[in-house]
């Protein structure tokens, strides 16, 4: 048995072992605590994850079971299937699809969340800032179609961003955000690429820039934005309704 962890949902304490956290590895929990997620902690030294505490309670169960037990009288699938989305668990998708529910259209929902990181390096009397974002989506429709849209140049040659179609469960990127071609020489030897998107074929040049192209290229693929996102959280999270 794992050491105990500790977690802080919303406020609500849950604890539980590394081993039910990683049930489903490919999920947004496992990718936390065994994959390269970025992890944050209160001030206790619990991990912190800004989500609904009380719907935790059934997320947790379900990764401990497999099995979906809720209330005869629960009134909140909405809800839980937005946290299910959030943390990416297909098998906890798949069980609420086969409640039948009026108000619940699980399937035709997409749910997009874009964990994003930077750092500045200087070269020279420029300083040029490295961009890194992971893009999960419950929608594998979502992810193949943006995966097909974006591109690098490296060395002047149009590179694909290599995610395993096959498999596909998140997108890595990453980018250096500064155009300037006279330092073109120290993107070589760091390996940086620039990152475009097509059709347009536009230079990525900021992580808003990068946002507001992954809603086109959604938006044109045949999904609707439900609501605008703020880059100023991380993860940015877009909800999406897939046209039938």
């Amino acid at each position: 048995m794992s050491e105990p962890i500790t977690l802080n949902v919303g406020g609500m304490l849950y604890t539980t072992s590394l081993m039910t956290l990683t049930h489903y590895p490919e999920s947004m929990l496992g990718s936390m605590f065994i994959g390269t997620l970025p992890t944050s902690k209160d001030q206790q030294g619990n991990y912190f994850i800004d989500r609904d505490g009380k719907m935790f309670r059934h997320i947790l169960n379900f990764l401990r079971t497999s099995h979906l037990d809720l209330p005869a009288d629960f009134r909140e699938l909405d809800l839980l299937s937005r946290e299910a989305d959030f943390f990416q668990i297909q098998p906890l998708l798949q069980a609420l699809q086969t409640i039948k529910s009026p108000v619940t259209q699980i399937k035709n929902n997409a749910m997009l969340n874009i964990f994003h990181d930077s750092q500045s390096h200087n070269v020279g009397s420029y300083t040029v800032k490295l961009v890194n974002v992971q893009v999960f989506s419950t929608s594998c429709a979502l992810l193949k179609l943006l995966n097909s849209k974006f591109y690098y140049i490296f060395k002047g040659d149009n590179l694909s961003v290599d995610s395993d179609l096959e498999d596909l469960k998140f997108i890595p990127l990453e980018w250096v955000q500064s155009g300037r071609t006279s330092i073109e020489r120290q993107y070589v030897m760091e390996n940086w690429k620039s990152l475009y998107a097509s059709p347009s074929h536009r230079q990525i040049q900021s992580l808003d820039m990068f946002v507001q192209q992954v809603i086109k290229i959604a938006v044109n693929g045949g999904f609707f934005l439900n609501s605008v996102p703020s880059v100023s959280f991380d993860p940015i999270i877009l909800h999406f309704t897939q046209e039938q």
